[in-house]
């Protein structure tokens, strides 16, 4: 190596004896050995080292060190265990966490025609997009209650599914929600039902752009939302006249437009439209017709959201778009209402799965992360901030759960809770994790503000559960007609919760409040206080399953913090001497 370096000053100082005549080279030779150790020295320096820094959780079993879940399956019998620890370590490898960085760094493209001018409208995805379309159909996160529709925890079971998923990848859960969420509106037409039941059951995962015809599987989307009209679905345009005979199950031909068109690549959509009698039906309408050629459904753009990156969102118009009505004629609205129903399911899960990851993520760092002299997880204010954020999310979990068992039932409690905590638990568990995933982020410090991280990843996603399928007003107004349009439900569902309530003198207190306002302010009243008697509804069912369900250190940490202790929009404002911190913590991530 010397000899190298030798043969370049013999270089340099030919070089330079030509401008400067007389330089000896040997001379250069001796005051280099002078400096040779000094040179060796430099070369083996760093910029900067390298320390006190600390990777995001990857390579890891997401089910297996998820204690609070194991919990909720044993409870409600599930006898899915292995398939999901299976399901758990292919996410949680860091294989699969690439993908998902890359899917929604490579976000999708639209193009609209081939080379010769031809319409096609075919959207290209980044390979690793199908890895994830492929894991999840492969383990029936689309149709898993479907499937096994006998197992007496298909709907857990389907939860756990979509959990588990949503804390790396959360764009591909919009067609499976959808898909999820359109069966059992498909079923009920025996006509198609025969034609798509098999496909849209299927796991196997075909991601070709093919009439469905063609195709082992499909996707099914909706398109709702008009620019004119946003959730005020009533006020819609766009119109459907019938090819021949009107009425359920007839073809009709649909011109329109929609502002929002969720997932354009699925292979057929559930589309709003009014039909010649101005009252609004539901039409199943196809990306192919039955020979081959492509239906009117013309993309005119991409929306470039802020999170979803994943996934597509579009703007279409209907030129004589063809499609078959489903559902009773003028019943479009409740028809399609049915299928948010489930999809209203899906914000609610797939916000406590981010939740789940952004505190698994933050527990994992600050107990390595080292600041003034400790490790983070040591110190006594980001104790105080993560015992916080492993009650809210635990909270979720619970009550995503138990939402998610009452649709297995039909008793009048599980109707309740269908009908007034699935629009509750999605207004208040996805504000949540839009306020929660902003503190989390800051646990990262600058870490956690950059764009290849999964923090800045999930609090740019955790908004769209907010909007997709209802804004938080919308969810508040639902919760108020869904009172008002059956006042025995809030009884019934208010009876579940004295039994446990009795036990604790400030829940029972909250109880009667409630009821009190609940049953007697006036239809104004109840509108301008909706967010917050809806908000104090949530907390309340969420104090309620803890108190059966969890640990007494967990329901009393939880009643205390939410209850009798200040507790502000700010996490981290409480008393750890109230709180058994250690085992809070050593429950939501013991890894």
């Amino acid at each position: 190596m010397i000899a190298g370096v030798y043969a370049v000053l013999v270089w340099l100082a030919a070089s330079y004896k030509t401008e400067h005549q007389g330089l000896d080279i040997h001379l250069y030779w001796s005051e280099m050995e002078k400096t040779t150790a000094w040179e060796i020295k430099m070369n083996a320096w760093q910029t900067h080292q390298i320390s006190n820094q600390v990777d995001e959780l990857q390579d890891y079993n997401v089910f297996e060190s998820d204690q609070i879940l194991d919990e909720i399956l044993n409870r409600y019998g599930s006898q899915d265990q292995q398939k999901l620890r299976d399901f758990g370590e292919r996410i949680g490898s860091k294989q699969y966490y690439e993908y998902a960085e890359l899917a929604n760094r490579h976000t999708p493209e639209l193009h609209s025609f081939d080379a010769r001018g031809r319409r096609i409208d075919y959207l290209e995805f980044h390979p690793a997009w199908h890895k994830w379309m492929g894991l999840n159909r492969q383990y029936a996160v689309h149709a898993h209650p479907f499937i096994e529709a006998k197992s007496p925890s298909k709907w857990v079971d389907w939860a756990a599914r979509f959990y588990l998923s949503g804390q790396v990848e959360c764009g591909n859960l919009c067609p499976n929600a959808m898909t999820l969420g359109s069966i059992p509106l498909i079923q009920r037409e025996a006509h198609l039902w025969e034609q798509l039941g098999e496909k849209l059951l299927s796991c196997e995962y075909d991601e070709r752009d093919l009439p469905i015809s063609q195709k082992k599987s499909i996707w099914l989307g909706m398109g709702m939302t008009e620019k004119q009209g946003g959730s005020d679905v009533r006020a819609n345009e766009t119109f459907a006249v019938p090819v021949e005979k009107s009425g359920r199950g007839q073809a009709y031909l649909i011109t329109g437009h929609k502002w929002f068109f969720s997932a354009p690549m699925c292979d057929a959509h559930l589309v709003v439209a009014k039909t010649e009698q101005e009252s609004l039906a539901c039409f199943f309408v196809p990306r192919f017709l039955q020979d081959g050629s492509k239906n009117a459904v013309n993309v005119q753009r991409l929306k470039d959201k802020v999170g979803n990156r994943s996934n597509s969102s579009s703007e279409v118009e209907f030129q004589n778009a063809w499609g078959i009505m489903i559902g009773e004629p003028g019943r479009g609205i409740p028809t399609i209402i049915e299928m948010a129903n489930y999809t209203r399911l899906t914000c609610s899960v797939g916000s406590s799965a981010m939740l789940r990851q952004a505190l698994v993520q933050c527990i994992a760092y600050t107990r390595q992360r080292k600041a003034f002299g400790k490790n983070l997880a040591e110190q006594p204010l980001m104790r105080a901030v993560l015992s916080d954020l492993a009650l809210e999310s635990e909270a979720a979990t619970q009550l995503s759960f138990y939402l998610a068992h009452c649709y297995e039932q039909d008793d009048a409690l599980s109707v309740a809770w269908k009908r007034i905590m699935t629009p509750a638990a999605k207004f208040w568990i996805c504000k949540r994790t839009v306020e929660l995933s902003g503190e989390m982020m800051e646990v990262f410090g600058g870490n956690g503000y950059v764009e290849t991280g999964i923090l800045a990843r999930i609090f740019k996603e955790a908004p769209v559960n907010t909007i997709w399928e209802g804004s938080g007003n919308v969810m508040c107004l639902d919760v108020l007609r869904a009172i008002s349009r059956d006042r025995e439900s809030i009884e019934v569902l208010f009876q579940s919760f004295a039994e446990v309530a009795a036990l604790e003198p400030i829940l029972q207190n909250e109880l009667q409040q409630l009821f009190k306002l609940f049953s007697a302010s006036s239809a104004d009243d109840l509108q301008f206080m909706a967010r917050s008697l809806v908000s104090r509804l949530v907390i309340l069912a969420q104090a309620i399953l803890l108190k059966q369900y969890a640990p007494s250190y967990v329901s009393d940490a939880f009643i205390h913090t939410r209850y009798t202790a200040f507790h502000g929009r700010v996490v981290g404002m409480l008393d750890t001497k109230s709180v058994d911190v250690e085992r809070l913590l050593q429950r939501a991530y013991a890894a």
